[in-house]
């Protein structure tokens, strides 16, 4: 029974700050959640995670885009230069014969 007791002192709660608790103002110093602060940096690096994995796609799709169109304004003006080719035989062969 004796071993009860022992078990029992042992445990107890850590003396309150009457004073810092009465008066929240006084206090210099703040205690941190230890576990708190690591849910919250977690939460940070997967939003910062996330907002650079959105950009990268952003700029992979307008870098796409801008291939795309480039890929199109060259083909329109082969087009454009093979019909004025064309057109300028055509001419030539019809003066010619």
């Amino acid at each position: 029974m004796s071993s009860t007791k022992a078990d029992v002192s042992d445990k107890k709660f850590p003396p309150a700050d009457i004073d810092g608790e009465l008066n929240p103002g006084k206090q210099k110093s703040f205690e941190v959640d230890p576990i708190s602060t690591k849910v919250e940096t977690t939460k940070e690096i997967k939003k910062e995670e996330a907002e650079a994995t959105r950009k990268k796609n952003e700029r992979e799709k307008k870098g796409a885009m801008q291939t795309l169109k480039s890929a199109i304004m060259v083909s329109g003006i082969v087009v454009a230069l093979a019909g004025a080719v064309f057109a300028i035989t055509k001419k030539l062969r019809e003066k010619s014969g």
